[in-house]
């Protein structure tokens, strides 16, 4: 029995290319379980008009965050397998076919990574997606942590690792990828299986997110070196190389030079794929793509710098529990 699983807040406006996507599915859950956080807007009501064309069940549990969302509707679930997606998606029509069946061919399979790709509906979106969202020929399989936009499990597993942390508000997804792997499961990766997700539509959303994002790897005490090297960047070397410049020969500005090539080579590598994904690309566009990918890089390194010390303070204060145990 395959169960699929999703949370959602307040996406009465945006849920139904997600429903209709799995309505669509050439391999039908077994059931469908959502958990509403405490929507404001007719969310629950769009969901509930798909009862007759889905196995649903809603549970609405109001104020839980993402990850007490999932433990909720996962804990409800009754499938053994459990395919978890999330809202602002749509799905491939084989993406539940594609993503579980590894792990109905093959017993000794825990967990399958499915796939996902940038829906960008306008230039910047584009941007966006070439800037922050890998390509499939970019994944090594045996590395991948997998985005629980697309990802599917058996129970048992979860249950293992005391399923995803609830005191993680963001990054959650990639603490229980990373207990998961420590106990040992064994991995799929389904490439085939593909979630479209639309990036984010603006300079401030986007700030918003990886500013949350930084904020929960300092509260998970995640990437230190990455993050490490980041202000090491921005607030010793590029300095550094302007006074020096400014200094001592004007010559040695052109040290920027391949540290950009380096740190913009792959988004504009990208931008060619992502631009054809859109609904009307034009030769106009790349060039507006082209000049957005720089700013929205800089933004997110803005964002991250900010919100990782956040994210630091809050684990002093709070002391949570150490996942890696």
């Amino acid at each position: 029995m395959i169960s699929l699983i999703a949370t959602v807040l307040n996406e009465g406006d945006h849920i139904r290319p997600l429903l209709d996507s799995i309505c669509a599915q050439t391999r039908q859950p077994d059931e469908v379980v959502f958990v509403d956080g405490g929507s404001r807007d007719h969310t629950v009501g769009v969901l509930q008009s798909y009862a007759d064309r889905l196995p649903l069940r809603v549970l609405v549990v109001p104020d839980c965050n993402i990850s007490e969302g999932r433990n909720r509707a996962i804990d409800a679930a009754q499938g053994d397998i459990i395919a978890v997606t999330d809202a602002g998606v749509w799905l491939e029509a084989d993406w539940l076919e594609n993503l579980t069946a590894p792990l109905l061919a093959d017993p000794q399979i825990q967990v399958v990574s499915g796939f996902f790709q940038a829906d960008p509906h306008t230039t910047f979106e584009v941007a966006m997606g070439a800037t922050v969202l890998p390509l499939v020929h970019e994944i090594d399989p045996a590395g991948f942590l997998p985005s629980s936009r697309s990802v599917a499990f058996r129970k048992s597993t979860w249950a293992q690792v005391g399923g995803y942390p609830e005191w993680l508000d963001f990054c959650e997804d990639l603490i229980f990828d990373l207990r998961l792997k420590a106990t040992q499961p064994t991995f799929a990766f389904a490439p085939d299986a593909v979630a479209h997700f639309r990036p984010r539509g603006s300079l401030r959303a986007f700030f918003k997110q990886y500013y949350q994002y930084a904020r929960g790897d300092g509260k998970a005490d995640l990437w230190r070196k990455r993050h490490a090297a980041r202000y090491a960047t921005y607030l010793l070397a590029s300095p550094l190389i302007a006074l020096l410049g400014w200094r001592v020969s004007r010559w040695l500005w052109l040290l920027y030079l391949p540290g950009a090539i380096y740190y913009f080579y792959q988004p504009y590598r990208r931008l060619p794929a992502v631009m054809q994904s859109a609904p009307r690309p034009h030769s106009l566009g790349w060039l507006h793509a082209g000049a957005l990918i720089p700013v929205i890089r800089v933004v997110g390194d803005v964002a991250k710098m900010l919100g990782y010390p956040v994210g630091w303070l809050w684990r002093l204060r709070q002391r949570p529990p150490d996942w890696r145990l």
